[in-house]
């Protein structure tokens, strides 16, 4: 008989607990499928880049790449230990990565406050390491930051939400929020996986609260 996991019983591993994984990186297009942008770096100084756990990276990175002033979008791992980790290890909990979507933006074009409302609404960000069904550390969610300024920003995005889900009767948020590791990419059919396959899974759609970037 099926049992679900309980996801209070879980936690990332120790980065001596993890996989070894392997020294090669996965191989990618070089082209996104839908901007027709470069897909790895490294990027022009213009463009900032910051990462977004939000459960499965197939929906997510859909929300993000019809964002316009956002370059490029990937999908991959961050957040753990295991070097250049594969799909199946990933979901074995033992890499200490989080499926998550790199995002590249132009801060000309795109206020961060915007990527956060795509983020914070997008998804359940009080669940704790899972999202919906899928249960498990991959799943968890996180924003990973590449300066202080976006640190601070993630930070304060996170305390305005909070407010908003409390005055809505939710629960407390579990989001990590911290410096960018290593991103790795995942494999090359899970880029751009909504646009390859219309009908997929996707299941975002949390928008039972709406994000109200704070002052300042």
């Amino acid at each position: 008989m099926f049992r679900r996991v309980d996801p209070r019983t879980l936690t990332v591993p120790a980065p001596e607990e993890t996989l070894p994984g392997r020294a090669t990186p996965i191989e990618v297009a070089p082209e996104h499928l839908v901007l027709g942008t470069p897909m790895t770096g490294p990027f022009d100084e213009r463009y900032q880049t910051i990462l977004f756990g939000m459960g499965c990276f197939w929906g997510a990175e859909r929300f993000f790449w019809q964002q316009a002033g956002v370059y490029t979008t990937a999908a991959g791992y961050a957040g753990g230990t295991t070097p250049n980790p594969t799909y199946e290890e990933t979901c074995t909990g033992k890499t200490g990565h989080t499926e998550a979507v790199l995002v590249v933006f132009d801060p000309a074009e795109v206020d961060l406050s915007i990527l956060f409302k795509i983020f914070w609404e997008n998804h359940d960000p009080t669940q704790y390491m899972g999202q919906g069904n899928d249960v498990g550390t991959q799943y968890r969610s996180a924003i990973y930051t590449n300066s202080d300024q976006q640190m601070t920003a993630a930070s304060a995005s996170r305390d305005a939400y909070q407010a908003s889900l409390r005055t809505a009767g939710f629960g407390e948020i579990t989001t990590e929020i911290a410096p960018a590791g290593e991103f790795y990419y995942a494999e090359d059919y899970h880029q751009q996986y909504l646009a390859k396959n219309p009908m997929g899974y996707c299941n975002h759609g949390f928008c039972q609260v709406e994000f109200a970037a704070p002052a300042g």
